[in-house]
């Protein structure tokens, strides 16, 4: 491997969708410049601000998962540039917490809604206990805050004495699927093996309520908008078609997690386009995991006055 292509923070599946919309030259003089191996000051500093965050694992039979974990701000916290420490007890609940072993890969994104700012980081896990974890940072950089919706936090509500036991399905029935046709914020997580190291994203998908397609088979059909051409999440799907997606209910702290398969449509036929969006995706679940009041955190979208 020549010294350029060791450079380069881009794997197969990321350069082949860069090259299909003509910006691969664009993305091999710029990713170099803005991935990072390392947390700048600015990021270090963000992170203890946020009260929560996304994370992307996957479990050991190699599904991807995709969750957000609450603390008071500060239980993200940098001791160093090259480490972002994660406080906070383990759950049982999440699945998945099963990818979130020492020497895992893993990956995180700080997301602050009032600012719409968000941060984005993978690397592997650091666990010595129980009680939190760090992540050794392998790519850091930042993100635009486009799609993102508004919100402001509201009063959070106490942790029950017994919470909701989660509900497991291999399909989403229709209350679930009432909630992702609803939606106007998701989270997924990919990953790739690349050059013996599985590298995990975590990123955010934003649009107008009902941007994601709900079909009469349980399949969702996902619009792929504009972006920084990065394409890191399909880049992923198209290296590997395995996706974790979870989407949260702000208003109850429910979260509804999903692993399963994707396909990618580079160009899509007149029937299938979806107005904004240059591709799509569509994702089969094959495991979900519904969890009511998972979070205490509650967000009111911001509303013009």
């Amino acid at each position: 491997m020549n010294g350029q292509a060791a450079a380069s923070p881009w794997h197969r599946g990321e350069v082949a969708i860069q090259e299909s919309v003509g910006m691969a030259g664009r993305m091999a003089e710029l990713g170099p410049r803005v991935i990072r191996d390392h947390l700048t000051e600015q990021h270090r500093a963000f992170f203890p601000l946020l009260p929560f965050a996304v994370l992307g694992s996957v479990d050991r039979e190699g599904r991807p998962w995709a969750t957000l974990r609450e603390g008071e701000p500060g239980f993200l916290h940098a001791p160093d540039p090259f480490r972002l420490r994660v406080d906070g007890r383990r759950e049982p609940d999440d699945p998945a917490e099963a990818g979130l072993e020492d020497g895992d890969g893993v990956a995180l994104l700080g997301i602050e809604l009032a600012t719409r700012r968000r941060n984005r980081l993978n690397g592997t896990v650091e666990r010595a206990g129980p009680e939190g974890f760090a992540i050794r940072v392998e790519q850091s950089f930042g993100n635009c805050p486009q799609y993102i919706h508004s919100r402001h936090e509201g009063p959070r509500v106490g942790e029950p004495a017994a919470r909701p036991r989660p509900v497991l399905s291999d399909e989403l029935d229709p209350a679930e699927r009432r909630l992702v046709a609803a939606a106007d914020t998701f989270f997924v997580a990919s990953f790739v093996e690349d050059a013996g190291q599985r590298q995990v994203d975590v990123s955010h998908r934003g649009g107008r309520p009902g941007f994601v397609r709900v079909s009469a088979d349980g399949s969702l059909t996902v619009p792929d908008y504009s972006g920084n051409r990065f394409f890191n999440t399909l880049g992923n799907l198209l290296a590997n078609p395995r996706a974790g997606l979870v989407f949260p209910d702000f208003a109850t702290g429910a979260l509804l997690q999903m692993s399963g398969r994707t396909e990618i449509t580079l160009d899509p036929n007149e029937g299938e386009r979806i107005d904004g969006a240059e591709r799509l995706w569509r994702f089969v679940p094959e495991r979900v995991v519904f969890r009511p009041r998972a979070l205490g955190l509650r967000f009111v979208e911001h509303r013009a006055a």
